[in-house]
Parts: C-alpha cells; sequence; structure tokens
C-alpha cells in the first residue's frame, strides 16, 4: 500500500473477526464517513478459511483499494500485563494462568504506550495466513486492545471506579478502570443473561463495589431495554448505557450502531 499524497485514495477498512463471525467498516477518512458496515456468522459446520472465502465472494467491496487496513481478532486468549513486569522473551508465560497454552502457540503484543501496558495474545493465525492471500500487508491487533484503551480514555480525571461491560455474541468483558487506571479485565462466556449478571455481581463483590453506588456501563451488543439491560437494572442504580455521542457525531452514525461496533468505529 503506497500512501504518498498523490496515491491516497482516503479509504480505511477495519475487520473484526472472531471464530463465530466477522464484522467489517469500510471508512471514508477525508469526509469522516462509515460507507458500509456488515456483520456475517459463520457456520459452526465449516471450516473458517471457508466462511472468511464466503464473505469475501458475498463482498466484493473487500477487494478495493485501501490505504490502510486494520484486522481485530476477538477472542480472549489474552492478558492485560503492566510494563513494570512485562519480559517481552517469555509472552506466553503471562497468559498460562488464565487460558491453555501450547508450546505451538504464537504469541502477539500490542502495546498501549500511553497507559504502561502490554496486552499479550494468542492471534489466529489461520486467520492471517488467510487475508494475507487477500491484502498482502496489514495491520492486526487484539480487539480488547482497542476496547481498554478507549475506555482508560473515558475515564480521565474521573476519581470514582468506572464499570464497563461489552456484549458480543456469547461472551462478555467487564472493564473496571479509574482516572487512566486499569483495576481489572476480564472475558466470561455467557448464555443467559442470568448468567451475565451473576458474573457481574460476582465481579463487583471482589472489588467491593456496592450495586447501590458504582457506576455500570454497557456498550457492544446491548440495547436498552433488552433482557441483559433490564436484569442488571432490577439490581444496579446506576446503570446506563455508554456515551456514544462523541463516536456518533465523528463518523455520522447512529446510537445502536455506535455502541454494536464500539471498537471497530475507534479502529
Amino acid at each position: 500500500m503506497n500512501n504518498t499524497i498523490t496515491s491516497k485514495n482516503y479509504k480505511k477498512l477495519s475487520l473484526l473477526v472472531s471464530a463465530h463471525g466477522i464484522s467489517f467498516c469500510c471508512f471514508d477518512t477525508l469526509n469522516r464517513v462509515v460507507t458500509h458496515c456488515i456483520s456475517e456468522t459463520f457456520s459452526k459446520y465449516s471450516p473458517l478459511e471457508e466462511e472468511l472465502w464466503k464473505v469475501f465472494v458475498n463482498n466484493p467491496i473487500l477487494t478495493n483499494e485501501y490505504d490502510e487496513i486494520v484486522v481485530l481478532h476477538s477472542n480472549n486468549f489474552n492478558t492485560f500485563v503492566p510494563a513494570a513486569i512485562f519480559d517481552p522473551n517469555y509472552p506466553g508465560s503471562y497468559l498460562q494462568y488464565n487460558t491453555k497454552v501450547f508450546d505451538t502457540d504464537f504469541f502477539a503484543v500490542d502495546d498501549l504506550d500511553s497507559y504502561e501496558l502490554h496486552n499479550v495474545y494468542v492471534p489466529m493465525m489461520n486467520v492471517n495466513n488467510f487475508l494475507i492471500d487477500q491484502f498482502g500487508a496489514f495491520e492486526y491487533k487484539n480487539a480488547n486492545s482497542v476496547l481498554v484503551s478507549k475506555l482508560l480514555d473515558a475515564s480521565k480525571n474521573i476519581d470514582d471506579k468506572l464499570i464497563f461491560v461489552h456484549f458480543q455474541e456469547n461472551h462478555f468483558e467487564i472493564v473496571v478502570v479509574r482516572n487512566q487506571k486499569l483495576l481489572l479485565y476480564n472475558s466470561f462466556e455467557y448464555k443467559t443473561p442470568e448468567d451475565f449478571l451473576y458474573f457481574l455481581l460476582f465481579t463487583m463483590e471482589q472489588l467491593f463495589l456496592n450495586p447501590e453506588t458504582a457506576k455500570v456501563a454497557l456498550l457492544g451488543k446491548v440495547e436498552e431495554n433488552d433482557a441483559n439491560y433490564s436484569i442488571a437494572y432490577t439490581y444496579i442504580r446506576h446503570l446506563a448505557l455508554f456515551n456514544t455521542q462523541p463516536l456518533q457525531q465523528k463518523w455520522n452514525r447512529n446510537k445502536e450502531e455506535s455502541l454494536q461496533h464500539f471498537i471497530l468505529f475507534n479502529s
């Protein structure tokens, strides 16, 4: 991708890929417009590469020319490590306590330099290898690097502990921050709203956060008064959807899209 001023077309492509599906957005960076935003679910009965190929066949816009291509790996094989204790020679050692790692695993690291944090994760190399054949060079990172970085940004000069819950198809992340310090990050698989509520209240209890006073914001695949929102609202006094107004204005998209595609819109 040649990015000289004469060759730039001010088009950017961001893809968020998981084992269960893909979402991608095409950005017109000159006019600050999201021109396309599409999500597709993968069949669990087909190889991932076959499902990705179908997405490319069905969406020829993916093969357009882009100045920048970003691939976000959405999985929970990751952990955040403070820079003070991070040893780049042994990245896998930080993951062994919360996920099963193998000698053959490839470990990648995203640097959150502004916050002196490193996100160690296992990228989906079959996805990268497929996309290299399609795009050539591209940047890739873990989706949670974008999520945590932006939530830390949102906590600037706020001394209260803030709890954020980011919903995806069958799992969610809980991020607790205080004035740009990461206090907790964890990912949970769930099937029912009751599962979600149990994990949320348990996490709050461990951090001595009172459901009567603590502030909880929801984002991702969630809407006001859906089942997850409603059950949490029964037990948590200060519950709200995350304020996406700046994101809505930046890309001229509505509240629902800005919540659901928070990570892609911030990529």
